[in-house]
């Protein structure tokens, strides 16, 4: 779908809350929240995920996590790395790293989340403590185990935010950057009665045709 302003968007958006991709992504969302009260395994295991998307294809990246499944939890840094490698990842070395490192707040994961207030805070926490992680990883975690304030800004979300014209497609995405476009899609979603992680959905959606996670 073409976008050319924010009015147009708020319409596009309206109609689509409306049908049947209102109600895959409302499931979707359901979906989101069963993981984050699974298991610390579980929770870790979509951290994993999150961790091979970043300069990755989205849909390929959900498939390798499928193939890996519990690998996530067992192979050695030289395993899941040439286990990567085979799978076809872009960055087999650097993210079978991350991982392994990863595995250091595996089983406390879940606890160190919920012993924040608010998700900036545990956002704040996976930035610093999570090699590999950056504010769009920890966003695109923190959503897919239920939590629903924080902006997931790939290319595909600036792309539409400056099609619309709200603000210039972002060179680099700094943390001040980052903040004030969440800030302007935090309005968006204020304007069509949903929450961040629905309309990052949603705006996926407008621009891929696809509802992923």
């Amino acid at each position: 779908m073409k976008t050319t302003s924010i009015e147009e968007l708020l319409e596009i958006l309206q109609d689509l809350k409306r049908g049947e991709v209102g109600k895959l992504i409302n499931s979707r969302i359901r979906e989101f929240k069963k993981v984050g009260e699974a298991s610390s395994n579980e929770v870790f295991k979509e951290l994993c995920f999150c961790l091979l998307t970043a300069n990755f294809n989205a849909e390929r990246a959900i498939w390798i996590q499928n193939q890996i499944g519990e690998g996530f939890l067992s192979l050695s840094e030289d395993e899941l790395r040439e286990r990567l490698k085979s799978l076809g990842h872009r960055f087999p070395s650097s993210r079978a790293r991350y991982i392994a490192e990863a595995r250091k707040c595996r089983d406390s994961l879940k606890a160190i989340i919920g012993s924040f207030n608010d998700e900036k805070g545990i956002r704040e926490w996976l930035v610093k403590n999570v090699k590999g992680i950056g504010y769009k990883e920890a966003s695109h975690f923190l959503r897919n185990i239920g939590y629903t304030d924080l902006a997931i800004l790939d290319f595909h979300i600036t792309n539409l935010v400056a099609k619309c014209g709200l603000t210039e497609k972002p060179k680099t995405l700094t943390k001040r950057r980052y903040m004030e476009v969440e800030k302007l899609l935090r309005g968006i979603a204020r304007k069509t009665n949903l929450n961040l992680a629905e309309l990052d959905l949603y705006l996926w959606y407008i621009e891929t045709g696809k509802i992923l996670k």
